[in-house]
């Protein structure tokens, strides 16, 4: 299934990673405690566990190095490539170099993609990867305690989460927990995370979510924020720090957004957050959520008068996420200052975060990217988040349609009147599956669709599969018929993270114990009972 030229090149490793790596475990966040945790690498699988005695392009990602992705069905998500229905997609070292049918590439290696569509790989642009030891603990909560005493109320994800198990976590469980969600994610073909990472008590802790976002091997914007104010956090000002050791460079898979949370440690704490993240460059990213009570802040940021000292807007440096329960006003100044909004439709709708605004967006001309948020509630692999804001935004514009008639012939199933909002197609949520969530992060320039000079993170899926087969449209195909048991092959900047249906150099068994210990570490410490069975 590939051929090989035979030709190596020097290790690619970055000197971020190596520096890294030296300085986390030379730091002793975890101390020796979780030695075990901060190796990722395993043995090679063998050939025949990668799919008919193959094994992928040798040295992929590394400077010189090129494959050829040959034959596949390629949705490049960029109008100025286009799409194919056959076509070959050409890789050196970390970027793509062509795509268009027919590619000769002399010594080059070959990746056979027939009957696999080839698209961008998925981003993800808000997901809480420290919470992966309490996977599906919250199915039926909601995000406040409203009193009502009900299984959804009692456990909470406030109460639950950030009051109790968050102060729980130790730097080992930190590392733990957004490595093997990155992983995972990688497995699900999320080449790309926004990590909200609220659990930055300490130096330490920051440190280890910064490692497991190296070891995972893709590409991760870090969300700097308060932890659990412990006086040992030095948040918001060591940020310096963490910018000058682990993102002073910005050709690296890694980089940092400052935490502008309103919620977090009072008026002068995030006031500070905001001045430090604009003085340092960052993007600046933060929860809007109905029901927490920020919507006067909102409005404040909304006309350039919030914080402290009254002189705090939001621009094109800002992600809001969620954007539930905000002001007219407040959109539309948001719009016009470039604002971006990243929405998790599943968990909007499950824990009350309000209705997800995609109707409001499409007034105003705007498109969210796709968010996860929390396992803890809700799976986080793209086809989930695709299939709910295409569903959900269908279901809420073809009722409003519905009830433009009148339910009786002749008026039983109207035209839809003058400026009822479109339809979503499979081909806009893909949109904001790929492009759009690179280009809220700030990283369109570098990934988010398959286009000569990117770097290549691209994902091939199967079509072959009961399933999807036989397969006649591209776009329907992905989106509404395939799960993560498509995802077939998985490449972030050019270098082969998943191949025939595993993924590489990851010892998946040995890091689930790890997780699990974890698990077992926080659910004793803060004295909660795991009941499979139970309430969740």
């Amino acid at each position: 299934m590939i051929g090989r030229a035979g030709d190596e090149s020097e290790s690619g490793e970055s000197a971020a990673a190596r520096q890294g790596r030296r300085g986390f475990l030379k730091a002793s966040a975890a101390a020796a405690a979780g030695a075990g945790l901060f190796t990722v690498g395993s043995a090679a699988p063998s050939a025949a566990q990668e799919g008919g005695g193959d094994r992928p392009p040798k040295d992929t990602g590394r400077p010189g190095r090129r494959y050829l992705i040959r034959g596949g069905a390629v949705m490049s998500m960029d109008p100025d490539v286009g799409d194919f229905e056959t076509a070959d997609v050409l890789v050196e070292g970390k970027k793509i170099v062509d795509v268009r049918p027919g590619i000769r590439a002399a010594g080059a290696d070959v990746i056979d993609a027939r009957g696999r569509i080839v698209v961008p790989g998925f981003a993800d642009t808000h997901h809480h990867q420290f919470e992966t030891a309490l996977r599906g603990t919250l199915a039926d909560a909601v995000l406040f305690d409203d009193h009502s005493g009900s299984p959804s109320a009692v456990p909470n994800y406030a109460d639950f989460v950030l009051t109790r198990m968050a102060p729980a976590y130790r730097p080992q469980d930190v590392y733990i927990n957004v490595l093997f969600s990155g992983l995972t994610q990688l497995d699900a073909g999320i080449t790309t995370v926004h990590d909200t990472s609220q659990i930055h008590h300490s130096p330490e802790h920051s440190d280890a979510s910064v490692q497991a976002l190296v070891d995972s091997g893709r590409r991760s914007v870090l969300q700097y924020t308060a932890g659990d104010a412990r006086p040992e956090s030095r948040f918001p000002e060591d940020a310096h720090r963490l910018r000058n050791r682990w993102f002073s460079s910005d050709d690296q898979l890694v980089g940092m957004a400052m935490g502008g949370e309103f919620y977090a440690g009072g008026e002068e704490s995030w006031s500070r957050a905001w001045k430090i993240g604009r003085q340092l460059g960052l993007q600046i990213t933060a929860h809007v959520v109905s029901g927490s009570g920020v919507g006067p802040v909102v409005d404040d940021f909304a006309q350039g008068t919030a914080g402290i000292d009254k002189d705090l807007g939001a621009g094109d440096d800002t992600l809001f996420i969620h954007m539930t329960g905000v002001s007219d006003m407040a959109w539309r100044r948001f719009r016009d200052a470039g604002v971006q909004v990243s929405a998790a439709f599943p968990i909007e709708m499950a824990m009350r975060h309000g209705t997800p605004p995609i109707l409001k967006m499409q007034e105003l001309g705007m498109e969210p990217s796709l968010s996860s948020d929390v396992e803890t509630t809700m799976a986080p692999d793209p086809f989930t988040l695709m299939r709910s804001a295409f569903t959900m935004q269908r279901m809420l514009v073809n009722q409003m349609i519905l009830e433009q008639g009148d339910f009786m012939p002749p008026d039983h199933w109207p035209t839809p009147a003058e400026g009822t909002p479109d339809l979503l197609t499979v081909r806009d949520v893909l949109r904001f599956a790929t492009l759009n969530g690179a280009k809220h992060l700030r990283l369109d320039h570098k990934s988010g669709s398959l286009t000569p000079g990117k770097e290549a993170d691209i994902v091939l899926l199967d079509a072959t599969a009961p399933h999807v087969t036989p397969l006649n449209n591209v776009p329907g195909a992905v989106v509404s018929l395939m799960d993560r048991s498509n995802v077939e092959t998985v490449i972030v900047a050019g270098k082969v993270r998943k191949w025939r249906g595993r993924l590489l150099d990851v010892d998946l068994h040995r890091l689930s114990g790890e997780l699990e210990a974890s698990r077992d570490h926080l659910f004793k410490t803060v004295g909660v009972k795991r009941d499979l069975f139970g309430p969740s």
